[in-house]
């Protein structure tokens, strides 16, 4: 499950140009990412769920596998030690949020998010992939 997710979010990655969100879209992006984060660190299973897409769901079939999904393939993401969020940029249509994350034993992550904004104009998240951080820390 969790190569697939990040698949997903590489091939993203991989395509098209960015084009620039609005400072709203900026900032709706952001805050779902972030409330996953928060939702993550009181171990709320169901909210954290809350913010995957479609897609994840259907691979993901609870809140509490996708919970123990977290837990176990994105450490640095299910207890950062602290986050630092990037730009989001937009390839056609998915998003592509970048978040410096460091680990409890202070090693440097690099996780990319991909959303995709929903028929009710939400953003939900529809993949992950995490790295190690070779680059600067902001």
């Amino acid at each position: 499950m969790a190569r697939w997710l990040a698949v997903a979010a590489a091939a993203v990655l991989l395509s098209a140009p960015a084009l620039a969100l609005s400072d709203t879209e900026e900032e709706g992006v952001r805050a779902v990412v972030q409330a996953q984060l928060a939702a993550l660190a009181r171990d709320d299973a169901v909210a954290a769920y809350s913010f995957a897409a479609p897609n994840v769901r259907e691979s993901v079939k609870s809140a509490a596998q996708f919970m123990a999904m977290v837990r176990n393939s994105y450490p640095a993401i299910y207890r950062p030690a602290s986050t630092a969020f990037l730009k989001p940029e937009d390839h056609h249509g998915q998003v592509i949020q970048r978040v410096q994350l460091v680990d409890e034993s202070g090693t440097a992550w690099l996780a990319l998010y991909s959303l995709q904004r929903q028929k009710d104009q939400s953003w939900r998240i529809t993949g992950c992939q995490v790295m190690p951080n070779k680059g600067r820390m902001t």
